[in-house]
């Protein structure tokens, strides 16, 4: 598990189980009014295929490097009074959590752009990739999302 926590913001990538209660008391604070949490999980179907469970890897230190960017860059265009990017490694189980995105504001239409930011642009620039197992025993790399060559 690597963590980076301050008062305000949290960034984790970890293979171990997310923890939503723990994200949730971090997030709520006197001063907010709105906190939005997102949760990405492992879905069961894909384009009509079955998926047994996802696997992740990542490049960690740029990817935490990215991840410190994003909360900067939210933290810049809203009221943020506290932010968390979490995301696994390794195996993901059916209906287990991949990924954790959460923002508390003063307001509730802060933290909700904020948090939508935040996931969107992490998707986008965070070298974190996916693989989809399917019940068949083929796997697929997530189109956008392949590792470097030679994985």
């Amino acid at each position: 598990m690597v963590e980076d926590v301050s008062q305000r913001m949290w960034i984790c990538i970890q293979e171990e189980h997310l923890d939503v209660e723990a994200v949730s008391g971090f997030l709520r604070v006197e001063e907010a009014g709105g906190v939005d949490i997102f949760l990405g999980t492992t879905r069961r179907w894909t384009s009509g295929r079955e998926t047994v469970l996802l696997e992740y890897e990542c490049y960690e230190a740029m990817a935490l490097s990215e991840m410190r960017r994003l909360l900067r860059e939210a933290d810049e265009r809203w009221p943020i009074i506290r932010a968390c990017l979490l995301h696994r490694t390794g195996e993901v189980a059916l209906r287990e959590t991949s990924v954790i995105v959460g923002v508390s504001t003063p307001h509730r239409d802060a933290a909700f752009a904020a948090c939508r930011y935040l996931i969107d642009a992490l998707k986008k620039r965070v070298p974190i990739w996916k693989r989809e197992r399917f019940v068949d025993g083929t796997t697929e790399w997530v189109e956008g999302q392949l590792p470097p060559a030679g994985d």
